[in-house]
């Protein structure tokens, strides 16, 4: 049982999970395949990956060009601020960007679909991140653009973010832009 909202970005969704709480804990369900599909969500998902981060961590922003992934994301312990860019480059929405907080505390998940970049940074002291994705990962068909690419904007909740190499080198997006999708 979910229920789903669209961000302000609508092909970017919020997805409520109906949890069960009491005096012993928690129990929901994270994902069942039938109630995204009547959600009208991917129902296929080919890899799940797991990663855990400290705080101040700056994961992003990253996208596949030759296998572009719908992601499911959720947070299983800690607290993320989590973003997702469309970089459709027909879309009524081009360049515009949407942050959701997501933790172990709200259950909530964010579908993210292909064509879009997707970053997150950690807000807790650590935070492990969970997601499925559509399509298998390709390293020689990713796309890294820069965290505080000026042109997008982006309202980061950190200021001076640990980053990988690849995240400090990453590209701005007017450089790749030939290569977007529609």
């Amino acid at each position: 049982m979910i229920t789903v909202v669209p961000t302000d970005i609508p092909d970017v969704l919020l997805v409520k999970p109906k949890v069960f709480e009491d005096a012993r804990g928690f129990f929901f369900e994270s994902y069942n395949q039938a109630d995204y599909e009547a959600a009208g969500l991917p129902a296929k998902f080919v890899q799940d990956n797991h990663s855990r981060s400290q705080k101040n961590t700056l994961r992003g922003l990253h996208a596949q060009w030759r296998r572009p992934q719908g992601k499911l994301i959720r947070v299983i312990k800690g607290e993320v601020f989590d973003v997702a860019v469309d970089v459709r480059k027909k879309s009524p929405t081009y360049k515009r960007w949407v942050g959701v907080t997501l933790s172990e505390k709200n259950f909530q998940q964010m579908y993210i679909p292909p064509g879009f970049i997707h970053g997150f940074c950690v807000l807790s002291e650590t935070a492990e991140f969970e997601y499925k994705v559509t399509d298998y990962y390709d390293p020689q068909g990713e796309w890294h653009v820069l965290w505080n690419d000026p042109d997008l904007g982006i309202r980061w909740p950190v200021a001076d973010p640990i980053l990988s190499p690849k995240d400090q080198n990453g590209d701005r997006l007017k450089d790749i832009e030939d290569k977007l999708p529609n």
